[in-house]
């Protein structure tokens, strides 16, 4: 093997075309699905404060915000619900005819045809207690908790919602939501499990975007120890048993490593969400003068990807064209 002098690396990136030809591809928009926090009402859209750059909006002005997007290539949304607090402790708030997600897949995919449309299936948002699922004596009852996760998955699928995605770590989940969709007809619906969700630091900025942070205890319980590899492949190899269309691993940047190694075990398509702190601390380290942000996002996505995910779930969709000029 040759050696320097007449070995030398920097011959291929001396310049920018070199780099250009010789790099990988970037991630392109048509890859990310960006996360929404969808109000009641109309003409409403108030920046959350943890997350300069994201909203939470009405249905309405969610499809003004989402105009440009299409036009560039987005590839999805998740949508997201901001339950009134009146309402929290009402589950079936989000079964109605009526629902706030119910009607904002119909707006989007009335306005946006093309655009996928997912959904996340959960309780947190609404229960008063902001847990995932239904609680009795004190904890989550994991198969109570399947029947409520059952019929929201069956309301958005039928709807129109292009794929469903599961969040509540619930043992079973994927195998009941599979279930009932081929029972009912909704053969086509994709269904994109949370797979392997760590109980992580990094949710902060969400749970106050969603209003669902926990009134009592934590998320522990049934969702993953971040020092425990062995569990995280499980999971995800257990929802592939069990008819995942979609894989995930959420969060990404701190769990690069699980990407990896779910991607060298499985076939099927895999999601990783860039979640609200990865977001959020990348905005910190910028606003104290540590770097440019979108120089930092362009370098977050691109090592998400190189990982090994498909599809990135991110918040930085919704500014593709600054960092990816």
């Amino acid at each position: 093997m040759s050696s320097f002098p007449e070995t030398r690396l920097r011959r291929l990136r001396r310049t920018e075309s070199l780099r250009r030809m010789l790099g990988q591809p970037v991630p392109t928009l048509g890859k990310m699905i960006w996360p929404v926090f969808v109000v009641e009402g109309e003409n409403r859209k108030t920046e959350i404060a943890s997350m300069p750059g994201q909203f939470r909006m009405s249905r309405d002005e969610l499809c003004r915000e989402l105009e440009p997007l299409v036009d560039q290539g987005l590839g999805g949304v998740m949508l997201f619900g901001v339950v009134d607090s009146d309402l929290k402790g009402r589950e079936p708030y989000l079964f109605y005819d009526n629902g706030l997600i119910r009607r904002t897949i119909r707006m989007v995919k009335r306005s946006y045809p093309n655009l996928l449309v997912f959904t996340d299936v959960c309780l947190c948002g609404v229960t008063g207690n902001g847990h995932c699922g239904v609680m009795k004596n004190g904890v989550v009852d994991n198969d109570a908790t399947l029947s409520q996760l059952i019929e929201i998955a069956r309301v958005h699928a039928h709807v129109g919602a292009d794929g469903v995605a599961p969040s509540a770590m619930m043992d079973g989940q994927v195998a009941a939501i599979r279930r009932m969709l081929e029972d009912n007809g909704y053969t086509d619906t994709i269904l994109m499990s949370y797979s392997t969700k760590f109980a992580s630091a990094l949710y902060g900025p969400f749970r106050e975007a969603a209003e669902s942070s926990p009134q009592c205890g934590d998320r522990k319980a049934y969702q993953l120890p971040p020092d425990h590899l062995q569990q995280a492949l499980r999971e995800s190899q257990v929802d592939e048993q069990e008819g995942a269309d979609i894989l995930m691993v959420k969060p990404a940047t701190f769990y690069l490593d699980v990407i990896s190694k779910i991607r060298e075990q499985t076939l099927l398509p895999l999601a990783a969400y860039n979640v609200s702190g990865e977001y959020a601390m990348l905005h910190a380290l910028a606003k104290s003068g540590g770097g440019d942000l979108m120089a930092l996002a362009r370098e977050n996505l691109t090592a998400i990807q190189r990982a090994g995910a498909d599809i990135l779930i991110t918040y930085w969709a919704n500014q593709y064209d600054r960092i990816f000029k």
